[in-house]
């Protein structure tokens, strides 16, 4: 039994191939927007790449940007034959490509639907990516003259203003790295000496933040050292003076920011995989019903169509035989070499005869 089955008049095929020639040109849009948004995102985690850890997040956008192109190229296609099918003789040039159109572009509505979902997935390797490597840019910060390294300190000043962070986690996370460098260090002064003695690892720590970490909308002027003792600022608790610094962490504003640009493409996506199931299942409609006016040898007759011929079921039960039968057919060929010509004896030689030869090579022995 055909599975929503719907009677279609000539009008009907005629309209029905109308609107899914101007849906499928609105999908060739919906492509080149989802082409531009991989783009767009592929170019903001470039900016950063930076401040993440080298961990393979770029697939998405990639994914993106190749599920773009091909929806673009599909729905021309797909534009190209509904317009033929307002004519039904036209379709005869057609019938051949449309059963395999269709299950490409089956394959590819799975593809957008993947695409929308790894959107969403993202946000952990995102994280992930972030927590290691805005470390790793911290630890690098004092490292001005070393090259591949001298512009992380530019770039996290820059990242701490714009996105009114400080540090990964917190401004607390500065005071367990050395981020001044040893060339800015007074070694004659016997305080600077005794604080590098006094670490295992022989850093320079201090319960100090950059520049950059100070809140502009502080009333007072900001206290970059000893942040922690109150004793020495007046009128200070570092405790209660939320304003004097950004309380909020890079790792939280940057995951932030990226997962609003994440979820809305994610959104879009999803969307326009609702769109393109939607034109799918009318053009699936459209070859069934041209199909059986073929069969009827009416154009003008009326005809039914559907989405599978038989059940869900039984289409399942067929598929799975045409795989068996065509993995059978390959074992055959297999054993005959690639010579499908050649019979493959269903019998060994141990049934000729007592002396294991064949009945014909025996004659011409005797």
């Amino acid at each position: 039994m055909a599975v929503l089955k719907v009677k279609f008049t000539k009008t009907r095929r005629d309209k029905l191939a109308q609107i899914l020639w101007i849906l499928n040109w609105i999908s060739v849009v919906t492509g080149i927007i989802l082409f531009s948004l991989g783009l767009f995102l592929k170019v903001e985690l470039k900016k950063r790449e930076e401040l993440m850890a080298e961990k393979d997040i770029q697939y998405v956008p990639n994914m993106l940007i190749a599920v773009g192109l091909i929806a673009c190229a599909i729905n021309f296609l797909g534009g190209k034959i509904c317009y033929d099918c307002v004519d039904s003789t036209k379709f005869l040039r057609w019938k051949l490509i449309m059963l395999p159109y269709i299950v490409c572009t089956f394959f590819f509505t799975l593809c957008v639907l993947v695409g929308a979902l790894m959107c969403y997935s993202m946000h952990w390797e995102l994280e992930e990516a972030l927590d290691l490597g805005l470390m790793q840019a911290m630890r690098f910060y004092k490292d001005t003259d070393m090259p591949g390294r001298c512009f992380l300190k530019h770039t996290v000043d820059t990242l701490q203003i714009q996105f009114q962070c400080c540090g990964n986690s917190g401004y607390k996370d500065w005071f367990q790295i050395q981020w001044i460098s040893n060339r800015y260090l007074d070694m004659s002064k016997k305080e600077v000496v005794d604080r590098l003695r006094s670490n295992v690892e022989g850093k320079y720590l201090m319960d100090g933040v950059p520049f950059s970490c100070c809140n502009i909308n502080s009333p007072r002027p900001c206290i970059q050292q000893q942040i922690t003792n109150n004793s020495a600022h007046f009128n200070y608790e570092h405790q209660t003076e939320d304003q004097n610094l950004w309380m909020k962490g890079c790792r939280q504003a940057l995951l932030e920011y990226y997962t609003h640009i994440i979820q809305s493409i994610g959104l879009t996506v999803l969307i326009t995989w609702l769109f393109e199931l939607s034109v799918l299942t009318g053009v699936r409609y459209l070859q069934t019903s041209l199909e059986n006016v073929l069969r009827q040898g009416d154009p003008d007759s009326e005809s039914d169509g559907w989405l599978l011929e038989n059940s869900l079921m039984e289409t399942a039960r067929t598929n799975l035989s045409i795989i068996k039968s065509l993995g059978k057919s390959n074992q055959i060929n297999t054993a005959n070499n690639g010579d499908p010509n050649i019979d493959v004896p269903s019998t060994s030689k141990a049934h000729y005869g007592p002396d294991n030869v064949p009945p014909k090579e025996k004659m011409e022995t005797s």
